[in-house]
């Protein structure tokens, strides 16, 4: 079996371009899409028409989950671009896209931790900063289940971690946006380093997973041009550099 996993696109139509692309290279038997699918300041209707008919098994994340939740008013910028642009077919899909998904009895997809997608799972916020989660951490969150790979987002951070069960959990990396900041529960900078787009293809042989990382190289420059064209200058640095400053 081989899948490739992809998350946190983040209505970048250019870099999502610039993965499936790559993809198609790797004869891969699936794609999953661990959500964050649409806020942000760039294309969300345009993304959302290239990924419908594909049909990929995808889940919410935390920002499906905000658009469905909170009233137009009260969003935040990311959350406020997408529900303007997305249109009724759009929504149905969201509407209609899980939390969490199992798919083949061993393969569990969640956003954040099972349970909460606001959560990092393979990552830690602390006072003095983030760190990368402990085994014991991440054995709270997911010691009760029994699939041999967890796949997970949010974090933006390409990272796995195989704990002493065999379980293997993989965070695939952002698609679309390779560096971010948050108050939430400390301030602190997710940073992947350089533009390009992220994703992982996760292969099981001998009834063993296995991830290869991939880093897609894409017209980042013009995804600038777009955040600014739709007054999101924080989002300038973030998408040619990979770091926020």
């Amino acid at each position: 079996m081989k899948m490739a996993a992809i998350s946190d696109i983040h209505g970048n139509i250019f870099a999502l371009n610039a993965v499936l692309q790559d993809i198609e290279t790797r004869g891969v038997d699936f794609v999953v899409n661990l959500g964050d699918v649409f806020s942000g300041g760039l294309c969300p209707a345009e993304t959302a028409e290239r990924l419908l008919p594909l049909n990929f098994p995808t889940i919410k994340g935390n920002h499906e989950r905000q658009l469905l939740e909170t009233q137009p008013e009260k969003m935040g910028l990311s959350d406020s671009h997408a529900c303007r642009h997305l249109r009724p077919e759009h929504w149905d899909w969201l509407r209609n896209m899980p939390a969490e998904l199992t798919l083949h009895d061993e393969i569990l997809m969640v956003h954040g931790v099972p349970g909460d997608d606001s959560i990092y799972l393979l990552e830690e916020v602390t006072e003095s900063g983030v760190k990368v989660s402990s085994h014991a951490r991440v054995n709270e969150y997911v010691e009760h289940q029994t699939a041999s790979l967890i796949l997970c987002g949010h974090t933006h951070i390409p990272r796995s971690l195989e704990l002493s069960s065999g379980c293997l959990i993989v965070n695939p990396g952002s698609v679309g946006l390779q560096a971010y900041e948050d108050d939430q529960p400390y301030y602190h900078k997710m940073e992947s380093g350089s533009p390009h787009a992220r994703y992982a293809i996760l292969e099981k042989c001998n009834d063993k997973w296995s991830v290869a990382f991939h880093k897609v190289a894409y017209n980042w420059e013009k995804a600038a041009e777009v955040a600014l064209a739709n007054n999101r200058p924080d989002w300038v640095n973030a998408l040619t550099t990979g770091r926020m400053e």
